[in-house]
């Protein structure tokens, strides 16, 4: 029995299948209705046409916009790097202008006591300028040597330190905020031979 229902599905899905089958374009249409279908198609071509012309100029404009968006960043970005240290050249200007005060005052009088204390708060000045911008020196002796902090100009033997420890530093290193701006060059202890 399971056979003979088997067939009959096989057989059910065969005539389906023909039904299917069957062209769309063999089935006859009046001649009024070709005309009408013809109008449509006008139509509906028309209004397709006007979509593409509007979609187009859209493109166009943006495209325009985003290439007058790239000119004027572009712009911008070079002008942000020409001026880039205008603000820092700006907050050292009244430094220059006490140097100046200071180097004048030493040509009228050759008074070492005011010069020496004019340097002085020039030099705090300038560093307090310098700090103010995320300047800050590195403190290097007497800690372990750092690749990523020193560069090591001399070994010296040393009992009295453990080997790769900062003896001096012979110029100083800097950070600007958190990045190292200059190394520190140092001298780096080792084990005595």
């Amino acid at each position: 029995m399971t056979k003979n229902k088997k067939e009959k599905q096989e057989k059910e899905i065969k005539e389906t299948e023909i039904k299917i089958n069957v062209p769309i374009e063999d089935s006859a249409e009046l001649p009024g209705e070709q005309a009408l279908n013809s109008g449509e198609e006008q139509n509906r071509i028309a209004e397709l046409e006007k979509q593409a012309a509007l979609y187009k100029d859209q493109y166009l404009r943006t495209a325009a916009e985003f290439e007058n968006y790239k000119r004027r960043t572009d712009a911008e970005r070079s002008e942000f790097f020409a001026y880039a240290g205008e603000k820092v050249l700006g907050e050292m200007l009244p430094v220059l202008d006490d140097f100046d005060r200071t180097m004048e005052s030493f040509d009228k009088s050759h008074d070492k006591d005011a010069l020496k204390k004019g340097i002085d708060l020039v030099y705090a000045k300038f560093r307090s300028v310098l700090e103010k911008q995320g300047l800050k020196p590195m403190h290097s002796d007497g800690t372990k040597f750092d690749v990523n902090l020193h560069e090591a100009i001399l070994q010296q033997p040393d009992e009295s330190k453990e080997p790769e420890t900062v003896l001096n530093t012979v110029e100083k290193g800097y950070y600007l905020k958190d990045k190292v701006l200059r190394h520190a060059k140092v001298v780096v202890s080792s084990k005595p031979e």
